[in-house]
C-alpha cells in the first residue's frame, strides 16, 4: 500500500469514508490522474503536474484545487479565504458530497489544467 492510501485508510470517520469517496470520483472521472503522497497529503497530479490534494482537519475533509483561481462555476461553494491561487470544496459529512458540484468543478479544473481528459 502506498503512503496515500495509507493516509486516507487511517484517517477517522467519517473522513475515511469521505476520502474513499472522493477517491473513487477523481479516479472514476479523471482516470489519467496520478495519486502521489506529497507534502504529507493525497496529491492528484495530471500529466506530471499537481492537480488536487485530499486533507483532513477536525471539521472536514478539503478538496484542493490548484488552479482553483482560475474557476468560474459554483464559486459560492468554494473556499479560497487567506489563498490566492488555490480553492478548496470541503466536506464535513458523506451527505454533504454534492457529486453534480463536484463533477462540475473537476470537470472545469481539468480543463485550466489544459488537459481535457475529463470522463463523463
Amino acid at each position: 500500500m502506498n503512503p496515500a492510501e495509507a493516509y486516507i485508510l487511517n484517517q477517522e470517520e467519517p473522513f475515511r469514508s469521505i476520502l474513499l469517496e472522493l477517491q473513487a470520483f477523481i479516479e472514476h472521472h479523471l482516470p489519467q490522474a496520478d495519486l502521489k503522497y506529497k507534502y504529507r497529503l493525497p496529491f492528484y497530479y495530471l500529466k506530471g503536474k499537481p492537480f488536487c490534494y485530499l486533507n483532513t482537519t477536525r471539521e472536514y475533509v478539503d478538496l484542493g484545487l490548484c488552479h482553483g483561481a482560475h474557476l468560474t462555476v459554483h464559486l459560492d461553494q468554494l473556499e479560497s479565504k487567506g489563498r490566492k491561487l488555490m480553492k478548496s470544496l470541503r466536506y464535513p459529512t458523506l451527505e454533504s458530497i454534492d457529486h453534480a458540484v463536484l463533477k462540475e468543478v473537476l470537470q472545469e479544473a481539468a480543463r485550466h489544467a489544459g488537459k481535457s481528459i475529463f470522463r463523463r
